[in-house]
């Protein structure tokens, strides 16, 4: 029983076949995970899309200016008598370094996991921060 139907308009049945055929063979892929980075006046966000992981996976650290984030792969085995047709979880290591500025206050750097999106919040030195807009009277 096929549950992915490969078949294109464009393929013949034939050739769609082989060329999606699955070789079966254990792959290892390196990927990262995708990242959004903002700057906001007194802070910057650097959000990371990493589901299925447990707020424990991650290694967080500062050193030379620069963030690293990381996660290593623990592959749980699962008997359950049951056969994979297909496996495309991909829950591989990963590691992401970042520069970080100078206007980066290192001691209040904070992290959250939620909803399978790791977002680390990098507060801006007191010094970094904009000036309020400030009113001049003529005389």
């Amino acid at each position: 029983m096929n549950l992915i139907s490969n078949k294109t308009k464009y393929i013949p049945s034939i050739l769609d076949d082989f060329i999606n055929l699955d070789w079966n063979y254990n792959r290892h892929t390196i990927s990262v995970p995708a990242v959004n980075i903002k700057e906001l006046d007194t802070h910057f966000e650097i959000e990371l899309a990493i589901p299925g992981k447990n707020k424990n996976d991650f290694e967080i650290e500062i050193e030379d200016g620069l963030l690293s984030i990381s996660s290593s792969f623990n592959q749980e085995s699962k008997s359950d008598n049951s056969k994979s047709a297909r496996i495309e979880f991909d829950y591989d290591s990963f590691k992401r370094t970042f520069s970080i500025p100078d206007s980066v206050d290192s001691s209040k750097i904070e992290a959250t996991y939620k909803g399978g999106i790791l977002k680390i919040t990098l507060s801006k030195r007191d010094e970094a921060l904009p000036e309020p807009k400030k009113l001049i009277k003529v005389k």
